[in-house]
Formats: C-alpha cells, structure tokens, sequence
C-alpha cells in the first residue's frame, strides 16, 4: 500500500513538473512581461535616435501652438495616461464622459483634442455623409455614444486617414501619435502609439484597459497573448472645419 501511495505522488509530481515547463516555455513571452513590468524593475528606456532614425513630425499644426499635430497628439495620449481615470463604461449625455472616468476609445478623442482636433464631429459628420459605411451604427445614428465605439472608429479612420502596417518589426514605421487597434472574440480595444521604445525598438502603447500603468512596454505582448493588432492608422491634414472650439 505504502509503494502504491508513494508512485501516486511521484507520478503526480512529474506531471505537474512537465505541466510546468510546458507553460512556462508557450508563455515564456507572458512571464517575462510581466517580470519586466514589475515597477520594482528598472527598464531601460529607448527612442528612435537609438535606432538610427528620427521620430516623423506632421507638416500640420492644426492648433496653431508650436507643436506638430503627431507630438500634440502623442502629448494629449500622455496627459491622459498620466490623469488615469477610472475605467468606467458608461453612456452619457452630450458624448463626453467626465475627466476622472473613461475607457480605451476615449483616449484618442482626448489625444486628438490636445491637438485642436474635435474627434465627435467628425465621427458624427462622417456617419451623417455615409451612413451605410458604419454597420455598428445600424441606420440609427447616436452622437452620444458612436466616436466613442471603436468599430466606428476603424471605419472612420480607414476612410479619411492613412493605414499603415501591423508588422511590428518594421519599427520604422510605429510613429509616435499613431493609432493602433486590437481585435479578438468580438472584443476590440483601441490606443496610442508612444515615443518611448523597448530594447528591440517596439514603441510603448498608450492605452486604458483598467490597468496601473497607462504608458507601458506592451504592443508585442498584447499582440501575441490578449489581442492580436488589426489596425494601424496616422492622422493626415485634415483641413478646416474640425477644431475643438
């Protein structure tokens, strides 16, 4: 009885040690994310001079500040990184959540602002002018809600703005300022690309999923454990008509 009990838990134990091993080599990426984030770790921190290139500035100052409209917009992704609002998922009258509360969309409409850029009049415009572009909208059109909805915001920048690659080891071409989204199951999630870069030259994203660090090192982690990119966009001139007032 004594040997019977005694290969039970040795059996046990070499199951659970190969279970182990078989985790931590698929997650291996996971693991050392998490480690690496871990705010008692010092991270190195790099910016495309690093790399040998120079971060793109737009031709456009929309706001008439002194500042480009990709940093403005990279600076107003910064602000609200820094602000964290409470995750909250709320519909509200008049559009705007208030600046303590937030999701991942509101984001970029507070970025784009920071640039002079009134991101709900031109989502509600385009919907106006193109109805049937907008399937989330489903003929009924609610500008409480619909520039804060990322399915509509794909649309949106798919049609008046520049998409470029989801291939993250074109480091190149992740810019500070850009929009990235991420799908998965039916869920979508939607950020900001930093300036800030990790050792291999992926750009930090700028987002709000609830999580304590809203500025972080997790483009290529998020892309391969949580939700795979699907959108890359970068805001082009967009002419008059739009400022926030």
């Amino acid at each position: 009885m004594g040997k019977k009990i005694l290969t039970f838990f040795i059996t046990l134990f070499v199951i659970i040690s190969i279970a182990i091993t078989i985790f931590a080599i698929k997650y291996q990426g996971a693991i050392e994310y998490i480690v690496n984030n871990n705010d008692s770790v010092s991270k190195k921190i790099y910016y495309a001079k690093d790399f040998g290139f120079e971060d793109i500035k737009s031709s456009i100052d929309y706001d008439n500040d002194g500042i480009d409209d990709y940093t403005d917009i990279l600076n107003g992704a910064k602000i609200e990184a820094e602000n964290k609002p409470e995750y909250k998922d709320a519909y509200y009258q008049g559009g705007y959540p208030p600046e303590t509360e937030g999701v991942c969309s509101d984001v970029i409409w507070r970025a784009l602002k920071n640039a002079g850029y009134s991101l709900k009049e031109m989502v509600d415009q385009d919907i106006k002018n193109n109805l049937d572009a907008y399937p989330r909208v489903n003929g009924k059109p609610d500008p409480n809600i619909d520039f804060r909805r990322v399915k509509n915001l794909i649309v949106f920048f798919e049609r008046n703005h520049i998409s470029l690659t989801i291939d993250l080891n074109k480091i190149e071409d992740w810019q500070p300022g850009d929009i990235v989204v991420f799908q998965s199951g039916g869920k979508d999630h939607i950020g900001i690309i930093s300036d800030k870069r990790n050792e291999k030259g992926i750009p930090y994203l700028i987002h709000n999923g609830g999580q304590e660090n809203r500025e972080e090192d997790g483009l290529e982690f998020y892309n391969e454990y949580v939700w795979p990119i699907t959108k890359h966009f970068r805001l082009k001139d967009i002419g008059e008509g739009s400022k926030n007032d």
